[in-house]
């Protein structure tokens, strides 16, 4: 059986600096997301997380390797894909005129649920995440916080089989951190397969299956979520990975 994603020697070069030169964002990266499974992905700033992200949700194209997505190559992947996949990548998107609660029913019909399925899901998930009081309140008034919490009930209240989520605890209080780390976990128990990014270990240590570390583009290494000392585990990683990339090659060696 197909993976529900699948990236097999991603590269991404974008133009960068004041001579917009190309600099190396993703470098041959492999990636397997399976059913059932909660992956997670961290990393320094810098590292690609983002960008990994957009490439797997068809966002950006990558200029080497190729991207499967519940079976389908990213790009030709049609409605009936994108309706079983939930995502939150970069800042949280409301319609700014629209209702928290218009927004998670716009959302629910673009995947296709009935009317009281919407309801029943937006209940559920306002009550997760803690936003029962703002439900009734316009987007363009709510904290960042507050739509944190919308963008996560609408990518995830249809129930997908794919989600992918960048950073989806920034902003949160702690009543919708619980929230979340539960909402991942029935998601991932009922067969969705879920790749999470932070940048704080502690965090994705309760909620992930697997931890893959991010380097200057490239996976360097895999994390257990147990354990002792995982922060240090993560640094060993990165310098290792930084030693590497130090040392001279052939040509340099030889050059005079």
């Amino acid at each position: 059986m197909t993976a529900p994603l699948v990236l097999d020697g991603v590269g991404v070069e974008l133009a960068g600096g004041r001579r917009r030169e190309r600099v190396r964002v993703l470098d041959s990266v492999d990636l397997v997301l399976a059913a059932g499974r909660v992956r997670a992905l961290v990393g320094l700033n810098g590292a690609g997380k983002t960008t990994l992200m957009r490439v797997a949700l068809g966002m950006l194209r990558p200029d080497r390797g190729s991207v499967e997505i519940l079976g389908s190559p990213v790009q030709t992947a049609g409605p009936q894909v994108w309706r079983r996949c939930g995502h939150l990548v970069e800042t949280p998107f409301c319609y700014p005129e629209l209702t928290a609660r218009e927004n998670l029913h716009a959302a629910a019909t673009l995947r296709g649920l009935s009317s009281e399925e919407s309801r029943r899901r937006v209940d559920a998930v306002a009550e997760l995440l803690g936003l029962e009081k703002w439900l009734d309140r316009r987007a363009r008034t709510l904290s960042l916080g507050t739509r944190q919490k919308v963008a996560i009930g609408a990518a995830t209240l249809h129930e997908p089989a794919v989600l992918i989520l960048d950073e989806p605890a920034n902003a949160l209080d702690p009543r919708a951190v619980l929230g979340l780390r539960g909402l991942i976990r029935d998601l991932a128990a009922g067969g969705a397969a879920v790749l999470v990014s932070s940048h704080h270990l502690d965090e994705v240590a309760r909620m992930a299956d697997g931890i893959d570390v991010l380097h200057a583009g490239c996976i360097v290494g895999t994390l257990e979520p147990g354990g002792a000392d995982l922060e240090r585990r993560f640094f060993d990683l990165v310098l290792a990975a930084e030693d590497q990339r130090a040392e001279p090659t052939g040509d340099e060696v030889a050059r005079p």
